[in-house]
């Protein structure tokens, strides 16, 4: 054998070796860490803990296990709100749970509409004379309107309460894209369809103005009659209207502000708090830690009251996050994956069908994959109906129409019934630096798009009838899902944004209803009564080893209480993130889109992760160890 050869045995031998060692540590680290740990505890008499350290979610997204365990960061928690209001709703209906015991201190949001879900589960729960009880050092808007259905409001003495409201400012690049020479070629049908503003202009446009004040109008009064109605006492206004006087009266006391605003009842430490709900449920036999009381968490009281499966199945597809092509997801709505979920259950013997929505649009092909495979289901003459979350937008509605029923909730965004597509080119931005393009076309569509040498008429031509042509089915599909013209459809569309409230009235959606109202529908229509049908949630089973995993760092997370400078540090790291979201929407070649710009009600909240792509590391291992 020769030397060259030897040495590349050798090299492959080693690569080997260690991805074996690899492999051993990895499922090492495993059996040591599930070693140490006691299994997950029993219901015990007392409170149920709803510690709700993170987000709250429609469909919470999939850890990659390898990432997870490699990251020098633990992911943000993110909780199903389906998980929690049945979780309530159980502890309603059990003798040994005497309260819910809500901890609000790491809380980051999750929308108006869940939190309205969520508040009137917490109503139903306090209505069997049993109190809720919670604690944050800080709260804002999705806190504080869960806080408001609760019993005793505690504030740590070092925290505060801040009404921001809906809406703010985000970022434009079309003077940044002129001064680097970038070219954003934007095709898009609607007067309406802002999402792509942001790259050509340098502020909003009166139309999207227009739009988004009465949307955010809309919202913001139904968050004000929510809060209210849960909570007579609170000030709405004195928080909001005059915040200097507000603060100056307390003299700087932020949580003193918050008491005279009645936006909490009692200012004290998380000791304390755990000391009175000790003093309603007794106190942790075992756990003599200050502020400790007899408790169930949330993860062993899912375990121990799982979803009935008694009765005829009713089949529930969640369509949560960015709609996209491909296998993307959960939390992340992958077109291929949901029509392929959607399309293992044609042999099933479901009584309907109810679709979940959650989602600002996406991938127009994506949204079109989805929408036929719920199309093979209606073949089956099944009821279908669609449930709308926070969000159900511009591809969010495209999936929509086929539904026999569509119900919304008044703080519900949807419509946004429009397309767009954008194609950047850098042609005068290479010219600076001296990188020119030259060639031999056969036909004006020859190389075409090519982002570094520009677009020619013809194409230009060819991709504005694409999107306009998409336009015209999707206008379509909503008039023959609504029962209109495609004249009276265009009306409302053009890509722009209403609330639920608002949907209702011009016939875009049917009626006011929660996932429970739209479950409830499917089975009248399916002629099965209560106690006769169970919903079955279509998702892929989650494989041992992520299973493991997310339990570890669900024990794993460490809480971090953030106060009121906390917060607004969490608004600009979050910022970071939505500048390079709006940076990989350029870049990306996405293809049509049926995506909403006004869907993102706080305009810091965070970009999704793309789950399509992995992480560097990961791929680093990939090349060393799989290849």
């Amino acid at each position: 054998m020769s030397f060259a050869g030897k040495v590349w045995r050798l090299l492959v031998g080693i690569k080997d070796a260690l991805a074996l060692l690899f492999l051993l540590l990895f499922f090492g680290l495993l059996f040591a860490a599930l070693s140490v740990r006691p299994s997950p505890a029993a219901v015990h008499e007392g409170a149920l803990l709803l510690d709700l350290d993170g987000s709250v979610v429609e469909e919470p997204s999939l850890i990659d296990p390898l990432n997870a365990l490699l990251s020098s960061a633990v992911p943000t928690r993110e909780f199903a709100e389906r998980d929690l209001v049945r979780a309530i709703d159980n502890a309603a209906k059990d003798d040994r749970i005497k309260a819910i015991a809500l901890d609000l201190s790491t809380f980051t949001g999750g929308g108006q509409v869940h939190m309205q879900s969520i508040g009137a589960a917490l109503d139903r729960f306090r209505q069997t004379k049993k109190p809720v009880l919670v604690y944050a050092l800080a709260y804002t808007d999705d806190s504080l309107m869960l806080a408001a259905h609760a019993s005793e409001v505690w504030i740590d003495p070092m925290g505060g309460a801040v009404i921001s409201g809906l809406g703010g400012k985000r970022l434009y690049y079309g003077a940044l894209l002129d001064k680097l020479k970038i070219h954003a070629h934007v095709f898009r049908v609607g007067t309406y369809k802002s999402a792509v503003e942001p790259y050509i202009r340098s502020d909003m446009s009166p139309a999207a103005r227009e739009n988004a004040s009465a949307v955010y109008g809309s919202l913001w009064e139904e968050w004000q009659a929510n809060v209210k109605q849960a909570r007579a006492k609170a000030n709405i206004a004195m928080a909001t209207s005059n915040i200097d006087e507000w603060v100056n009266a307390s003299k700087g006391d932020l949580p003193k502000a918050a008491l005279a605003a009645g936006l909490v009842d009692r200012i004290g430490t998380r000791v304390e708090w755990g000391q009175r709900i000790a003093q309603i449920v007794g106190e942790d036999r075992l756990d003599k830690t200050p502020g400790s009381f007899a408790m169930t968490e949330l993860d062993p009281w899912l375990a121990a009251n799982p979803l009935s499966t008694k009765g005829k199945p009713i089949g529930v597809i969640t369509i949560a996050g960015e709609i996209t092509d491909g296998n993307a997801g959960p939390g992340t709505a992958g077109g291929d994956r949901i029509a392929r979920l959607l399309d293992d259950a044609l042999d099933k013997d479901l009584a309907g069908l109810v679709i979940r929505v959650d989602s600002p649009g996406g991938s127009v092909t994506g949204s079109e994959e989805i929408r036929r495979a719920i199309m093979r289901q209606k073949a089956r003459k099944i009821p279908i109906a669609v449930s709308m979350g926070n969000v159900a937008a511009s591809g969010g509605f495209w999936v929509s129409t086929p539904a026999d029923r569509i119900f919304a909730e008044p703080e519900t965004i949807t419509g946004s019934i429009g397309i767009f597509g954008i194609v950047p080119t850098f042609e005068d931005t290479l010219a600076d630096w001296g990188v020119t393009s030259d060639g031999v076309s056969t036909t004006p569509l020859s190389g075409q798009p090519n982002m570094l040498a520009g677009l020619t008429p013809e194409a230009e031509t060819m991709i504005q009838a694409s999107i306009e042509s998409g336009y015209d089915r999707f206008l379509g599909l909503v008039a023959a899902s609504r029962g209109k013209t495609k004249e009276q459809i265009n009306e409302v569309a053009q890509g722009r944004v209403w609330d639920g409230g608002t949907a209702r009235q011009l016939g875009l959606i049917d009626e006011f209803g929660d996932m429970q109202s739209a479950l409830d529908w499917v089975a009248g229509q399916a002629k099965l009564k209560a106690g006769d049908w169970h919903p079955v949630y279509l998702a892929d089973p989650v494989d041992p080893v992520t299973q493991i995993v997310q339990q570890m760092l669900n024990s794993d997370s460490q809480k971090a209480s953030t106060d009121m400078v906390g917060l607004f540090a969490n608004r600009e790291r979050h910022l970071s993130t939505r500048v390079m979201a709006d940076l990989d929407n350029l870049l990306s070649a996405r293809g049509m889109q049926a995506r909403c710009l006004e869907c993102s009600t706080s305009d810091y909240a965070p970009a999704a992760p793309d789950q399509d792509k992995p992480g560097s590391l990961k791929m680093l291992l990939a090349k060393l160890f799989f290849t």
